[in-house]
């Protein structure tokens, strides 16, 4: 071989081995993103506004329920079905429950789950320290064997609570001190009980989770979830394609998706209302005329379509047990008649004798300030029932201004019966005492109220709760201590690959990923 030969020889050789890495290369690019198209295809990446803080006790959000069990949760019609228990029973005023746990559940550790477990995480979050649980909420826990527990509870909500409280691993926790409950840095290395285990989690930016291949209901289908934190919830990363489901999302956005048959809307009560406060000693609201005339002046029903809240969750003029709202059994609230509303503040004096639009009596104008919680600026929820009211009252000659502040500035101002009215929000049985009860900061009394309010705390039997509730909504359709406007309803977006959500019961992915499955056939 001559010297030119050998030459072109080695340029031939190096040109083959050149064009063997180059293909090796382009396979492995391939390879590698096959196995990111593979992983996506597998993967559910939900937008969280918790962040670091997402199976903290301190902040209690859905997203405990990725990686920690609740004793029982909600089938989708509403029933009751087992998770760590796998059946239980109730004493007859339905304070005492007694769980039988499932033999078969383990923690991501592989050590099992008992009943010590449920009695040192009931403990520890009733501890004063703590601060989760009101005083009192929780009488007793005892263990009957490793197997079986006993809770008995001081407040009515005794069985409907067990499908939101999660439980803790004993042996993990137990030497840690309860005051520094939510700085513990388990909450951000979980070691959990439920459908996903914990794989990483990236300050500021997101956890990431594995399906549980020893979860007791079998390995869930989507085989990894990754929280990423967004405090806004952004639609936009949703439209994008950047996160399949924001859990908590803007209600004021679901028109966006209406015609988008990519993202179904999910909706559930969250068992509280959002209310107008009248200072029912205050000069220009003490006469229950006025209250009820300001009350039929507002087309609420309207209100909740601006608002997007499906017309399946009316207006009640009262709250109502949430599964009381969602089977229908709903009284009918006081009803939109601004005809009567005028005739009943002309009927209280109250007229618009210059034709200025703005009815007055005495000399004194019908106009006061209504106090709002100044979250989400002039797109928020609260800034858009405020106007709408606003405009409303308008109408029957009712000057109404509006004051933003911020949410502790508003309650501390209502508590101190410092304000004329407010919008905000209620609930629970606590509310119903401060805000109805003998030291109501409305300046509200009502003898019989009260006595209904002793009755409330004093059972928690579903019928019988439903009586006193319907007595209530009529004591509050008579007095109109304060205006209902609606039932405050949790609004989920989610791209239809992902299956087996629906409403009102199964609405949130983070609380329901382990029952879930992806349709991959429906990308984008």
């Amino acid at each position: 071989m001559t010297r030119n030969s050998a030459i072109l020889a080695a340029i031939a050789r190096r040109e083959w081995l050149l064009q063997m890495l180059a293909l090796g290369a382009a396979g492995c690019h391939r390879d590698r993103a096959h196995d990111r198209l593979r992983s996506r295809a597998a993967t559910v990446i939900v937008s969280d506004r918790v962040g670091a803080a997402a199976f903290n006790p301190a902040e209690d959000t859905w997203a405990k329920f990725l990686v920690f069990l609740p004793l029982v949760s909600r089938a989708e019609n509403g029933d009751l079905e087992g998770r760590l228990a796998r059946r239980w029973e109730h004493s007859p005023d339905y304070r005492e429950w007694t769980y039988h746990l499932r033999p078969d559940v383990r923690w991501h550790d592989r050590t099992p789950v008992t009943a010590h477990d449920v009695k040192f995480s009931l403990d520890l979050l009733s501890h004063p320290d703590a601060r989760h649980f009101p005083p009192g909420y929780i009488e007793s826990v005892t263990v009957v064997d490793d197997s079986t527990v006993t809770i008995r509870s001081t407040e009515h909500a005794a069985g409907d609570e067990h499908d939101w409280t999660v439980f803790y691993p004993k042996h993990l926790l137990e030497h840690l001190d309860p005051k520094e409950l939510s700085r513990w840095d388990f909450w951000t290395h979980p070691v959990g009980n439920g459908p996903y285990r914990f794989v990483r989690y990236l300050p500021q930016t997101m956890f990431e989770l594995e399906a549980n291949a020893d979860y007791f209901a079998g390995i869930p289908k989507i085989e990894r979830v990754i929280l990423k934190f967004d405090s806004q919830g952004s639609l936009t990363e949703l439209l994008s394609g950047n996160v399949d489901a924001i859990g908590i999302a803007n209600p004021s956005e679901t028109p966006t998706l209406r015609n988008d048959p990519r993202f179904p809307v999910y909706h559930s009560p969250n068992g509280w209302v959002r209310a107008l406060y009248w200072k029912n000693d205050d000069p220009l609201l003490r006469d229950a005329r006025v209250r009820r005339a300001l009350t039929l002046a507002i087309d609420r029903s309207e209100l909740q379509r601006l608002l997007s809240v499906p017309e399946r969750f009316p207006v009640v003029d009262g709250p109502l047990p949430s599964g009381q709202l969602l089977s229908g059994r709903v009284p009918a609230p006081l009803p939109y008649d601004p005809t009567q509303a005028r005739a009943l503040l002309q009927a209280a004096g109250w007229r618009d004798r210059d034709d200025r639009g703005v009815r007055d009596r005495d000399g004194t104008p019908f106009q006061f300030t209504l106090l709002i919680t100044g979250g989400g600026g002039a797109l928020g929820v609260w800034y858009r029932t405020a106007v709408f009211v606003q405009e409303q009252l308008q109408r029957i000659g009712v000057r109404m201004d509006i004051q933003q502040m911020d949410a502790l500035a508003l309650r501390s101002r209502v508590q101190g019966g410092a304000f004329a009215a407010a919008l905000d929000s209620g609930g629970g049985v606590g509310w119903f005492r401060r805000t109805f009860g003998d030291d109501s900061h409305l300046g509200y009394h009502n003898a019989e109220v009260t006595r209904l309010l002793d009755r409330l705390d004093g059972t928690a039997h579903p019928g019988e709760r439903e009586r006193i509730h319907q007595r209530l909504i009529e004591i509050f359709q008579a007095d109109v201590p304060v205006t209902f406007l609606g039932p405050i309803v949790w609004t989920t977006f989610a791209h239809r690959r992902l299956r087996g959500l629906s409403s009102p019961f199964r609405t949130n992915p983070l609380q329901h990923m382990g029952t879930l499955w992806l349709d991959n056939s429906s990308a984008p």
